[in-house]
């Protein structure tokens, strides 16, 4: 299938380059390409760049530029978070959904092997977080907790200020993974219960390479990169001028979206495929329902069986339907790179079974597309059903 005719439903990995951030860093590359931190007047032009960019970022995000901390992307963010804040407390319990993201439990196992009880929060059969579980987790030796606000798989959104809350009265330490949720909700971090927030660019139509982490005034962490003294001296490395540059106009864009209506014209969107998908008998909506529990507005996962009702592996149904044009995912992206495990971790701390966790299947949406191309993805389902239900299962 030619690239050209797809249909492109696969947000939740990565977006297109939007074409204000290319502008933007078309521009930082012509007027700011120096080093920022040397002192004749090309590093000056490449440092005002910089913190133009982490000014804006901060404005956008609703607090002060000097909570914005760049990194090369969510990964390291998040890496930086939980072991650079761990680093400064004595060991403890570190306390994880039961359905973050595979760098939130990479960066958690480590701190495993240095000594810190693991151990994650519960959650329903929609991905909700046991709200009664955690509180009687956050007693000692609890410390520090990570919770992913917008599921990238079943597309759930936790209650972050209920359990920012909650971890304040009990005087711990909260990170969020918030990648998912920053395209599409306005983010006042100043106003959150939360000190670490990890965000990345290439989710709403920026680059890949850059992403920051918001850390709350006061709160003292540890360098994971040795070096130079950069971003106030917790990591080393040149900055990516050009790449903070699209960072922002990309974030921009994306605030904009929320006023112009072209968030919601997407989640509407959503909602009618949605409706159009969960009318074919085979297909069974994983995670919660828009209307009546929170979820990403741009976000779809369904389970799919085939017509004798077992469930189809996602990752053949992936490749069926890339043949009639559509790109969808199943699974998170970075556990397909890696050559993950066919049944979703996810899925199944959600309570289903190994043959029904194999059959996950994401699409998830962008400003690129009109309502009128949605309308051959029901019918390129059904085809991919029929189709994977006749062939032989992926090794």
């Amino acid at each position: 299938m030619s690239s050209d005719a797809a249909l492109y439903l696969d947000a939740c990995a990565t977006t297109p380059l939007l074409p204000q951030v290319q502008d933007a860093m078309a521009l930082a590359q012509r007027d700011a390409w120096a080093n920022p931190s040397s002192l004749h007047g090309f590093g000056l032009a490449a440092s005002e760049s910089l913190e133009r960019a982490r000014l804006q970022l901060g404005r956008y995000l609703g607090t002060v530029a000097n909570a914005v901390l760049f990194c090369s992307g969510a990964t390291e963010s998040i890496d930086l978070a939980l072991l650079g804040a761990a680093a400064q407390l004595q060991p403890g319990r570190l306390l994880i959904s039961a359905v973050e993201h595979p760098a939130v439990v990479a960066a958690a196992q480590r701190l495993a092997r240095r000594g810190w009880q693991l151990q994650r929060i519960p959650v329903d059969r929609q991905g909700r977080i046991n709200l009664v579980a955690l509180e009687a987790l956050l007693e000692p030796p609890t410390r520090l907790v990570s919770v992913i606000w917008g599921q990238s798989e079943v597309g759930t959104v936790q209650p972050l200020e209920t359990i920012g809350n909650l971890c304040r009265r009990h005087g711990v330490l909260l990170h969020s993974d918030a990648v998912q949720l920053a395209p599409h909700v306005p983010i006042h971090f100043d106003q959150l219960p939360v000190d670490l927030l990890s965000l990345t660019a290439h989710k709403l139509g920026g680059p890949r390479g850059i992403g920051c982490l918001l850390v709350r005034p006061g709160l003292e962490l540890q360098s994971r990169l040795g070096g130079g003294a950069q971003e106030r001296g917790l990591r080393a490395g040149t900055e990516p001028v050009v790449l903070a540059a699209g960072f922002a106009a990309a974030l921009e864009v994306a605030q904009r979206a929320h006023t112009n209506g072209e968030a919601q014209r997407v989640e509407r969107m959503r909602n009618r495929l949605l409706a159009e998908l969960t009318q074919l008998d085979q297909v069974q909506l994983s995670g919660p329902d828009p209307a009546l529990s929170p979820r990403l507005p741009h976000h779809i996962s369904v389970m799919v069986q085939n017509r004798r009702g077992g469930w189809l592996p996602g990752r053949q149904l992936v490749r069926a339907l890339w043949r009639q044009g559509i790109a969808a995912s199943s699974g998170s992206a970075c556990s397909a790179a890696s050559g993950g495990p066919a049944a979703s971790p996810v899925l199944q701390a959600m309570g289903f079974d190994a043959a029904q966790a194999a059959s996950g299947l994401r699409l998830s949406l962008g400003p690129w597309l009109q309502e009128s191309e949605l309308g051959r993805v029901c019918l390129a389902l059904d085809a991919a059903i029929a189709r994977c239900g006749s062939e032989a299962p992926d090794p």
